[in-house]
């Protein structure tokens, strides 16, 4: 499947104005130890979902719940990182799948078109994959709508991030594309952050998680990247250990259909204890399917080595990366950031 190995994995957002700026940086700081590469996240996405507000409130069938109260953003330390007015379906109308616009597709077609250009160039290593990184269509349904509306709203964004799929598939030759299914708010309502719906969320998350692997065509490269969320640079939930994560991955490897390539998992920062990695140990991958650990920190080598040593004892690590995106952290880190990665990888591949 890779062509290089150890991986560097990016999850996805870069702290950089566009994305030739993203693949030229990213590319001479790692570029040897890529597999795949993403643009970067930049403009409207730089805070991930915080646009789908507007796409959602735009839909015909979807308004502002004057009853409802914002629902807060808080992180682990209690800091309400934002406070999210909350939508529902107008009585009487059908939310449908065309009555979205994010724009997905649109922006990686052009993103690619940079992408073909500085790979001919010989800027991005040949072999390295394009890789575009999606919200679950879940991530805006919980931090947007109340939960007594979500299962009238999930078949059609699912219907829709389905076409955005199928767009790109059509727009991208597929053995140079790569898709990664971004997983925050599923991980967090299965710790219990958000108000329960009408459907319990072990259900709801699989079976959406499921649907929309199952929608990547097969011969693309894949993947899941869990997350804590990092709006404000900081988790919005701290986990006691990996566990949560592990029983999500093996419940969605057991249903998928198709192949999956690779899966990206977080590790605390402060965590270099075997009690937060010994879930690991029950990971149950297929063949063929290789797990990133987000363990990298910028400024704290020996902190990166210690947790890739610690997660070594219970798991095969094939590639690093970072908690999560780099994009609403500080920009003046990035240099530092990417310095980490290579040393951390080169330390792997040791």
């Amino acid at each position: 499947m890779n062509a290089h190995h150890p991986v560097v994995h990016l999850v996805g957002s870069v702290p950089l104005p566009d994305s030739e700026s993203v693949f030229r940086t990213v590319c001479g700081a790692v570029g040897p130890h890529l597999t795949r590469l993403p643009d970067g996240e930049t403009g409207i996405r730089k805070s991930w979902i915080k646009f789908l507000q507007d796409v959602l409130a735009d839909h015909p069938a979807i308004e502002l719940d004057p009853d409802a109260p914002p629902f807060k953003f808080v992180q682990w330390d209690g800091v309400v990182v934002r406070e999210i007015p909350r939508l529902h379906v107008i009585p009487g109308k059908e939310v449908t799948a065309d009555g979205f616009v994010t724009g997905y597709a649109d922006m990686a077609i052009e993103s690619f078109a940079v992408f073909d250009r500085l790979q001919k160039e010989g800027v991005i290593p040949g072999g390295v994959k394009f890789q575009v990184s999606l919200p679950t269509p879940l991530a805006p349904t919980y931090n947007n709508m109340v939960p007594e509306d979500r299962p009238k709203m999930i078949p059609a964004i699912v219907e829709h991030f389905e076409g955005e799929v199928a767009k790109i598939a059509a727009a991208i030759p597929h053995d140079r594309l790569a898709f990664q299914w971004d997983v925050c708010q599923e991980v967090l309502a299965w710790e219990g952050y958000y108000d329960e719906g009408p459907v319990d969320f072990q259900t709801e998350t699989i079976d959406v998680l499921v649907r929309v692997g199952d929608a990547i065509p097969e011969d693309i490269e894949f993947g899941y990247h869990l997350c804590y969320g990092s709006p404000a640079d900081e988790h919005m939930v701290l986990p006691k250990d990996a566990g949560i994560m592990v029983e999500m991955v093996n419940r969605i490897c057991a249903r998928v259909k198709r192949s999956i390539q690779f899966f990206h998992m977080p590790v605390i920062e402060n965590r270099t204890d075997d009690a937060y990695f010994e879930p690991f140990k029950n990971l149950k991958l297929k063949p063929g399917t290789e797990l990133y650990l987000g363990l990298v920190f910028p400024n704290d080598d020996e902190g990166n080595a210690a947790r890739l040593a610690a997660a070594r004892k219970f798991v095969k690590v094939d590639g690093i990366g970072s908690e999560c995106g780099w994009a609403r952290g500080e920009p003046s880190r990035l240099p530092k950031i990417l310095d980490a990665h290579r040393t951390t990888v080169e330390q792997l591949a040791g």
